[in-house]
């Protein structure tokens, strides 16, 4: 199937490593050009110079570009969108990627670590969202997905992190309405657990092998966790005028995962 994507340009926030990486590689593959964003000048470096080896063969010519940037910082989300938007000469589609937690359970974590996880997902999500719409608006339309997690429903340790995900769920279901009269389209994708090289889930395997392996048995049907390129293949579908039925829908990619933790 032919997304249509060729041409289009593509930013994802937290585009290195991950989930991220995968799913700028499968844009890049679609013919987008893509812009990514990583704190890690190095993992950044490297990853744009892959995408430019993953770059299809067109007149156009692809363009891979990376920004160092903090999504937390003040004015950093805007700057990446702005830099992208100069680099990639537009905005057509954008992934708000990053995301993680900070602190422990209920009594153990502080008033700066339920900031800092709201920061790194739902606050990240909405400044990027809303520095795109400008320039999406010039192009007659766009598509963005914020990447949540299943955690959103599926009760887990940490409620601070359920619960920036479950405000990204809401934020895309309010923001299809918001923004649908400008053809601007924002959905979200929630990941189950996702193993990936680098990833918390492999470093959890390598620890604690049998209490993965019991994880893995009793909440997977398939019997192993997800992968990045399956989420990869969910968002660039749901990026492109293929999907363009949905709008503020959540989709799971979990592989019917039971529940969001091994503990």
């Amino acid at each position: 199937m032919d997304l249509g994507l060729a041409g289009k340009a593509a930013l994802v926030t937290g585009g290195s490593r991950g989930i991220g990486r995968a799913i700028a590689g499968r844009l890049m593959v679609e013919g987008a050009h893509v812009a990514i964003c990583g704190r890690d000048a190095a993992a950044l470096e490297r990853a744009v110079g892959e995408l430019r080896g993953q770059a299809v063969a067109s007149e156009a010519g692809q363009k891979a570009h990376g920004v160092v940037a903090d999504v937390t910082g003040p004015g950093e989300v805007e700057r990446f969108v702005g830099e992208a938007a100069d680099a990639l000469g537009a905005v057509d589609l954008l992934v708000a990627n990053v995301g993680g937690s900070a602190g422990g359970l209920l009594q153990e974590s502080t008033p700066e670590d339920w900031v800092r996880t709201f920061d790194l997902n739902l606050f990240h999500a909405v400044r990027a969202i809303r520095a795109a719409v400008p320039h999406m608006e010039r192009r007659g339309g766009g598509s963005a997905v914020s990447i949540a997690s299943i955690s959103g429903w599926k009760p887990g340790p940490r409620a601070q992190y359920g619960a920036a995900k479950a405000g990204e769920i809401f934020l895309a279901g309010a923001l299809a309405w918001e923004l649908g009269p400008q053809r601007i389209r924002v959905n979200t994708v929630s990941p189950g657990s996702i193993l990936f090289p680098g990833g918390g889930w492999e470093r959890f395997r390598a620890e604690q092998a049998e209490r993965f392996a019991e994880f893995e048995r009793r909440e997977f049907p398939w019997g192993r966790l997800g992968t990045a390129e399956e989420v990869a293949d969910v968002v660039a579908f749901l990026l492109s005028d293929r999907a363009r039925g949905f709008n503020g829908t959540n989709v799971a990619v979990d592989g019917a995962q039971g529940r969001p933790s091994a503990f």
